[in-house]
């Protein structure tokens, strides 16, 4: 498991307050609401490269299709 460590933030007590009511709505601490937040925006850097059209895109293609066989099926409609 990873290590924790405290951390201290300052934010418009408004939303603070929202914040607290929403985990307290769906039965968890505002501690690990904001450390699931992190992971996912840690999660979207890695899939950074991955352009809003790509991720659309992704699992269109049937699992038996290779990206060779993609590129050989582009250059003839393409080409010929």
């Amino acid at each position: 498991m990873a290590e924790k460590t405290k951390l201290t933030v300052r934010v418009d007590e408004r939303w603070l307050e929202e914040a607290k009511e929403y985990a307290a709505r769906h039965n968890t601490s505002l501690s690990r609401l904001i450390s699931e937040f992190l992971h996912i925006l840690s999660a979207d850097q890695r899939d950074a490269r991955k352009t809003p059209v790509l991720k659309r895109l992704t699992g269109i293609l049937p699992a038996d299709v290779s990206a060779e066989e993609y590129h050989e099926h582009l250059a003839e409609k393409y080409q010929g």
